[in-house]
């Protein structure tokens, strides 16, 4: 059964369909909210939440867009309200490395790298963060991002294009042994 029917069925009530639409969306959710709040707790407070919001709004939802994008844009939302809430948006303690496998070979960057990419991502500003990480980790396009932020297209490609500049210019001294 795809997102549509699974939708239909929700709106009337089918917990069968709710639980479906959620395990098919619950992965993506928790990675979006882990990344942008670096804490597993967090996120996994963000992830309930953003799908108690959508299942009490699930009759709003148009089909206007997917609905992973609909989705997407209330975890951003939930995210950000809940980061706003905790006053921790540039306290995070966590390492990337702790967030789960998901079965990516990834290579080991050494730990100083990993310090100052992590330190480079959290001083952009905010606007360009959550495009770097919706676009280059977590795989949206410019059309979804758009969609999710309230933005143009071309706007999410501007975004991310001056967060991958300051990335390059924090991280410059590590470029030729990472090049490789």
């Amino acid at each position: 059964m795809d997102d549509r029917e699974l939708i239909a069925r929700a709106k009337l009530g089918d917990e069968v369909a709710e639980r479906a639409l959620y395990d098919a969306h619950v992965d993506r959710v928790y990675r979006l909210a882990y990344r942008m709040s670096g804490r597993e707790e967090l996120a996994q407070d963000f992830t309930q939440d953003t799908f108690i919001r959508a299942f009490s709004r699930l009759a709003d939802f148009r089909g206007d867009s997917a609905f992973a994008t609909w989705l997407h844009s209330i975890a951003v939302s939930v995210v950000l309200n809940g980061m706003r809430k905790v006053k921790r948006f540039r306290e995070r303690e966590t390492d990337l490395d702790d967030a789960r496998e998901l079965g990516v070979e990834s290579r080991e960057a050494e730990p100083d790298l990993k310090v100052r990419l992590r330190r480079a991502i959290d001083g952009l500003p905010e606007h360009g963060r959550i495009v770097f990480l919706m676009h280059d980790l977590e795989g949206f396009t410019h059309e979804e991002i758009g969609v999710v932020l309230g933005i143009p297209s071309g706007t999410s490609k501007a975004r991310l294009f001056r967060a991958r500049a300051a990335l390059r210019e924090e991280l410059a001294d590590f470029a030729e042994e990472w090049a490789v």
